[in-house]
């Protein structure tokens, strides 16, 4: 096994993933021509103190740090996706409140929608997404 990727799987594992309650921004870029939706949720995060993205946690900022957000990390896709899921899911896991979701035109095949919106709807502590009903929420995407 590569180094960095059982580096990687390590920290997702087990470095802090915590989020204010209310605080969760997620977003979806996967399977999209453009990062768009990252671009809208790294500008929530900076206008909204308090407001946090994977990357803003201790778990994900040490991923970036390692080189976990560049394509040239010599790990497969398949690999950072598999370590980039396990910190996500332990993030919503985590997360209470409202969840802010940057996801027009989520795919189906997305993180956001394969396991990032289950996870946060098996999630009792989360309420709303968007400041909606999470399950009208997400009758809208991921279909």
């Amino acid at each position: 096994m590569n180094n960095l990727f059982s580096d990687a799987i390590k920290i997702a594992k087990y470095y802090d993933v915590s989020t204010p309650e209310n605080g969760l921004v997620v977003y979806s870029v996967s399977y999209q021509p453009t990062k768009e939706n990252r671009d809208k949720a790294f500008q929530y995060v900076q206008d909204n103190p308090g407001s946090m993205m994977i990357e803003h946690t201790p778990c994900g900022a040490k991923l970036v740090e390692i080189g976990m957000a560049s394509s040239d990390s010599g790990l497969t896709e398949e690999e950072q996706v598999l370590v980039w899921k396990e910190a996500s899911r332990r993030m919503i896991d985590e997360a209470k409140g409202n969840v802010t979701a940057f996801v027009d035109n989520a795919d189906k095949r997305s993180v956001f929608c394969s396991l990032e919106l289950p996870a946060i709807l098996n999630n009792p502590n989360i309420k709303t997404i968007n400041n909606e009903d999470k399950e009208l929420f997400a009758q809208k995407f991921c279909i």
